[in-house]
């Protein structure tokens, strides 16, 4: 697949390393010299330094033969340009990463896809909807919605008094027959290796397990994995971002009672005039005392959203030892996320892996619709739609000629989730959810195409 990658800031050369990997045709554009040759220097990628509006520049990087245009620029304007230029060129799809959350809520509205923009994703959108997931699924350390909840994935660390402990996926279903469920992944603790579970997989004490389940499903894993439900309402937010700001605005709405910590006087200011359901505070966040203050030990929720890292992960280390129930930061590193659970946070999210996620699905082959990696794992959940050619159309699962290293976690047919095991019959029009590790990737595209 030919793909153009214009801007080569965090979210670009992230997305440009993540796909030279899967050995597609990448072009990266920037005008700066220096993020450039970070990129040449480290990735198998053609770089080219220049304006990405230059319709000359486009025309140099092959814009009339390739398949995806992806504008991840820090400039709104130059990134909707760029599809734009790109989709008159040539370009067989586009995207374009936007700032502006109002263009994504009102898109069908406006119709973007007339003027040559296939796709509109916004990494501070993406980051506030996976904070209010977060929330809403307080026990759970991970979570990804398949068409509005019919199935749901959610990620969790098993604890000692789990009913899995000491046994194995098949023990459980015959213990548990009313337990519609399927685990997708495990990673033991203390390792980095992605186990597929199968019928004779033992959980164990520490296990990151992934599962998916059906709306009902969730609050039967709620009690089984030891975990009790955490009514959260009362939440602080440090750092008055765009991600802060939205986090802010869309939990307000959702009737909770937000906190924010901004230190830059002026903004502390704009954000309260903003949102007048949210107490905001002037001050510094990474004050202990400012935090007592505010009676952080009666919050439910902590989320350090700030444009520091380590200040975001020691705040909510900080949250976690006053008996805040759940914290949650944003981090750029992507190293920090397998030091998320043995430091004790409860989750880390990340802008560049979420925008990278959101993208990916139209890299995919067959038709994809939606797509996550899970988080600390060497593993990606895929959902396609059957199409009547499908080599697994009318087929039932155990016939299908699927890899050991890759799961159907569940199908959605007629926007109803379903649990689907070996007799399962696969029929054209339903939404299949894979997991599957890289190795598998390929093989696994095959058959939904």
């Amino acid at each position: 697949m030919r793909i153009i990658i214009a801007g080569a800031g965090e979210v670009g050369f992230h997305l440009a390393k993540l796909l030279s990997f899967e050995s597609q045709d990448i072009t990266l554009i920037d005008t700066n010299r220096e993020s450039l040759a970070n990129a040449d220097t480290h990735l198998d990628i053609r770089a080219i330094r220049g304006d990405a509006t230059s319709i000359s520049v486009l025309q140099d990087s092959r814009v009339d033969d390739t398949d995806l245009v992806i504008a991840v620029t820090s400039s709104e304007t130059t990134n909707i340009t760029v599809c734009v230029l790109a989709k008159q060129l040539g370009a067989k799809r586009t995207i374009a990463r936007i700032s502006n959350t109002e263009f994504i809520e009102r898109k069908d509205e406006v119709g973007f896809t007339k003027f040559g923009i296939d796709e509109l994703i916004s990494p501070e959108s993406l980051a506030s909807t996976e904070i209010e997931l977060l929330l809403n699924q307080s026990a759970f350390n991970d979570t990804f919605e398949f068409e509005e909840g019919a199935l749901t994935m959610i990620g969790l660390n098993l604890s000692r008094t789990s009913a899995f402990v000491g046994k194995s996926v098949k023990e459980i279903g015959k213990m548990y027959p009313e337990l519609k469920y399927v685990p997708i992944a495990l990673q033991r603790f203390g390792t980095q290796y992605t186990i597929i579970p199968r019928g004779d997989t033992i959980f164990k004490d520490g296990d990151q397990v992934y599962f998916t389940t059906i709306e009902k499903g969730v609050k039967e894993i709620f009690k089984l994995s030891g975990k009790s439900h955490q009514d959260i309402k009362k939440v602080m937010i440090l750092g008055g971002s765009k991600i802060g700001y939205k986090t802010a605005k869309d939990l307000c709405k959702s009737k909770f009672k937000v906190k924010l910590i901004e230190s830059i006087k002026d903004k502390a200011f704009e954000i309260a005039d903003d949102i007048p359901g949210c107490l905001v505070i002037n001050g510094d966040g990474r004050n202990v005392d400012l935090l007592q203050e505010e009676s952080i030990e009666e919050m439910d929720a902590f989320i350090a959203v700030t444009g520091n890292s380590e200040t975001n992960i020691m705040s909510c280390l900080v949250a976690k030892s006053k008996g805040v129930k759940k914290a949650i930061a944003l981090v750029e590193n992507m190293d920090y996320f397998q030091l998320s659970h043995s430091i004790g946070i409860d989750t880390l999210i990340n802008k560049k892996l979420l925008a990278a996620n959101n993208i990916f699905r139209y890299v995919r082959k067959g038709d994809v619709v939606a797509m996550t990696k899970l988080n600390n794992m060497n593993a990606e959940l895929l959902e396609f739609i059957v199409s009547p050619n499908s080599k697994v159309s009318n087929k039932r699962i155990k016939d299908i000629d699927f890899p050991i290293s890759a799961i159907i976690g569940g199908v959605v047919r007629n926007g109803e989730g379903i649990i689907a095991l070996g007799d399962f019959e696969i029929k054209s029009g339903d939404r299949v959810v894979v997991c599957c590790l890289p190795q598998s990737i390929s093989k696994v595209e095959k058959l939904f195409i």
